[in-house]
């Protein structure tokens, strides 16, 4: 699979969607340490009240299995339905402090915008690359995420004008599109661009998202393998696995010239 990424005609495809956290920003990290703190918080509270024993939230196997890559409260949803917690659903509005989906939902994002607001977004120097050259040949740009952070995280990274459009939680929401692994968020990316997903690339480190990418028919999905996971984005609908996007930039192109 790995000799594919030299085999890549671009001229085939017309518009590149990228994933936002752990595609272009390093950000994943961040996201998967809020869950964290957030169902553990949550769940150390309620083991206590029901004198049950404390199962802390895996950042690695729950992370991957339940909220990688899904819309904020479906990652919520997900987990909760893994351990069998049953909780009301809430309203969007909910404060963090209630113990709803949408609370819990909320109460993770009030972490990620407290370690936003204090730390530096940093990119993945090879996925800038990419959608430099990617510009250069013609070929459009937009970013698909489930965050709802994805406008703040774009402008502190400083790369909000290489995309031409964004499909994030925020638009989601109001669109009711469901989130990944359903293929709506990619699909009406490309719709907004008017271009055919045969004609267009997915690109995603998680699972759900090459998942959407198979699922809505998209020309090409691109998987990103950020914690070896090669194998298993591969079996779940990666055409491509790359350990860096900058490996898919030709080796002619000039770098001086994106």
């Amino acid at each position: 699979m790995d000799d594919l990424k030299n085999e890549i005609d671009w001229s085939r495809y017309e518009a590149v969607l990228f994933d936002l956290d752990g595609v272009l920003t390093a950000t994943a990290k961040i996201h998967s340490i809020c869950w964290k703190r957030m169902f553990d918080a949550f769940l150390k509270r309620r083991a206590a009240e029901r004198n049950e024993s404390f199962e802390p939230f895996d950042a690695d196997q729950d992370y991957k299995a339940y909220v990688d890559g899904r819309l904020r409260y479906d990652g919520v949803r997900f987990f909760l339905a893994s351990r069998g917690i049953e909780l009301p659903e809430g309203a969007v509005d909910d404060p963090p402090e209630r113990e709803t989906v949408c609370g819990l939902g909320n109460r993770k994002d009030a972490m990620v915008g407290e370690i936003l607001a204090a730390e530096q977004v940093d990119v993945f120097e090879g996925s800038i690359r990419l959608v430099r050259w990617l510009l250069q040949q013609g070929i459009r740009t937009a970013v698909v995420s489930a965050s709802k952070n994805c406008p703040a995280v774009l402008q502190a990274a400083g790369i909000a004008e290489m995309f031409e459009q964004r499909i994030d939680g925020h638009v989601a929401e109001a669109l009711c599109l469901p989130g990944k692994p359903a293929p709506d968020t990619y699909l009406k990316a490309a719709e907004i661009l008017g271009i055919a997903p045969e004609k267009a690339v997915v690109v995603e480190d998680a699972i759900s998202g090459v998942q959407a990418g198979r699922a809505g028919g998209f020309g090409l999905v691109i998987g990103v393998d950020r914690h070896g996971d090669a194998e298993r984005l591969a079996d779940h609908g990666a055409d491509i696995v790359v350990k860096d996007l900058g490996e898919l930039v030709p080796e002619t192109a000039n770098p001086q010239e994106f």
